[in-house]
Order: structure tokens, then C-alpha cells, then sequence
């Protein structure tokens, strides 16, 4: 683990060596998640190139990190991080909150960026009502209401009690002020008229039994908006499917790293 310097202190940040022939890939998180997020889908990949995983600020690791904690800023952290490490070549991998805050930064075409994966991503013509806003901000209460939105939301497919655990773990390790300012204000920050500059590939994943971005959703809220999106179902799957069926998702994210640079055999 390493630290780089943003706004109010340091973000601490997970990065795997691998060679630099291959694009960085630069993973973000949920709402309710980690780095630990990805470490299923990062073992099914074995990916030669870098990759980078991280805590947003204000959960986990970066919980001390001040506000305040909306999109804008952590797609300010994530810039940091890309300034810092300064990849040649670089693929945005984003998951729901972290979805959104990778359209937000592709759409400011940064140098080096050469694809972006959407992983069941809130979409960038918001969906959510404001009753659905408020019902949010108590989902991760304590382990009880996480462990109720796993069962009654997040989940399609049933995960092992020690990874079940850890994701309750993750629901509880973000400030009450990270919580309230996706729930009460990023979700529904409107993308439309930002997310059609977006120029490089996306591949977008939708999970065929995902209750809280649809892959009806994902279709009429994103998919009009971004010209070079290309969206596929994950079947048998729901929301958290880097934790539900991380094999499908590597094999499509491999693909279509593939498809940019072929990867040392």
C-alpha cells in the first residue's frame, strides 16, 4: 500500500506491479464497498499490467479524509491518483457509485485513457425518486439493515459466509456524511449532457437480475448517451457482481482489454 496526496491528507491506494505494455487498470468502488471489492475479480483476471484498487473517500481506509464527498470530489482523488502514478495507458473500471464517477472523469478525456468498464453503473439520467433517496441513506444503519439490503436488493446470488461477512464489514466502515452524500445527492446528479464526450470504448455490465440498475435502466438512462457504449448481461447475477459471478465479469473485461491491446502471452 502507498499513499498519494489529494485534498485534506492522503488517500491510501493498493497497487499490483505488472508490466507497463498493457493498459493500468484502475478499479472503483460501490457505495457500501472497498478495494476488497475487486479482489475476486482481480484473481480471476490475472492480469500481467498494473492494477490499482482503492477506498473512496470517507469509507474504509480513507474515512478520516475530510469532505466533501461527492462525485465531483472523488473524481478529483482519482485524478490525483492518475497525476501521480502517470500511466501511459489507462482503463477506468467502475462499479455502481464508482460507475458514475468514472463517466464523470471520462468525460473529461484524460490523457492515457483508452477504455472505460461500467459495471452495473447508476446511470447518468438518474432513476432513483426522492422517496427512493431517502429510503437509501438508512440502508447501511447497522449490520442488520446492511444484511436486509443484501437479501432484499443487492444480491441475486448467495455468497459465502466469510465474503458475506466482509461485505457488512465494508456497508459499516463509511462516515455518515460519505453515506448521505451519495444517497441524498450524487445518485442523482444529472450526466446527460456531460457523458456524450466520452470518445474511447465503453463496455457497460449489466447483471440480467440487478434490482437496483436494471439492465432496462442502464438502456433507457445511459446507454442513449454514450456513443460508443456497448452493454452487456451478466446472466444469473444481480447487483454486486464483481462478488456474485466474478469469472463472466473477467471474461468480458479481459475481451475487451484484449480487443484494445493484445495481451503478452
Amino acid at each position: 500500500m502507498r499513499k498519494i496526496a489529494v485534498a485534506g491528507g492522503s488517500l491510501p491506494i493498493h497497487l499490483h506491479e505488472g508490466g507497463s505494455e498493457v493498459p493500468m487498470l484502475v478499479f472503483l468502488h460501490y457505495w457500501g464497498g472497498s478495494h476488497r471489492t475487486f479482489d475476486p475479480l482481480a484473481d480471476h483476471l490475472e492480469y500481467p499490467g498494473r492494477m490499482v484498487t482503492y477506498d473512496h473517500r470517507g469509507w474504509g481506509e480513507s474515512r478520516t479524509l475530510p469532505g466533501p464527498y461527492d462525485i465531483n470530489q472523488l473524481a478529483a482523488d482519482a485524478q490525483c491518483l492518475l497525476t501521480e502514478l502517470a500511466p501511459e495507458r489507462f482503463v477506468l473500471i467502475g462499479h455502481s457509485m464508482g460507475g458514475k464517477v468514472a463517466q464523470l472523469l471520462a468525460a473529461r478525456r484524460l490523457p492515457g485513457l483508452e477504455g472505460v468498464v461500467l459495471i452495473a453503473p447508476a446511470p447518468a439520467r438518474p432513476a432513483v425518486t426522492a422517496e427512493g433517496q431517502r429510503q437509501l441513506v438508512h440502508a447501511y444503519d447497522d449490520a442488520a439493515a446492511v444484511a436486509g439490503s443484501l437479501d432484499q436488493v443487492l444480491l441475486h446470488r448467495p455468497l459465502p459466509d466469510a465474503l458475506r461477512e466482509r461485505v457488512i464489514q465494508d456497508s459499516l466502515a463509511g462516515s455518515v456524511a460519505a453515506h448521505e452524500a451519495w444517497a441524498l445527492d450524487s445518485i442523482a446528479r444529472d450526466l446527460t449532457a456531460i457523458v456524450p464526450r466520452i470518445e474511447v470504448p465503453v463496455l457497460v455490465l449489466a447483471g440480467e437480475h440487478d434490482r437496483v440498475d436494471p439492465p432496462q435502466v442502464l438502456t433507457e438512462h445511459l446507454r442513449p448517451y454514450i456513443p460508443t457504449a456497448t452493454l452487456r448481461i451478466i446472466p444469473d447475477t444481480g447487483h454486486l457482481s464483481p462478488l456474485e459471478n466474478p469469472q463472466a465479469l473477467a471474461a468480458h473485461i479481459g475481451r475487451f482489454v484484449e480487443a484494445m491491446s493484445p495481451l503478452p502471452r
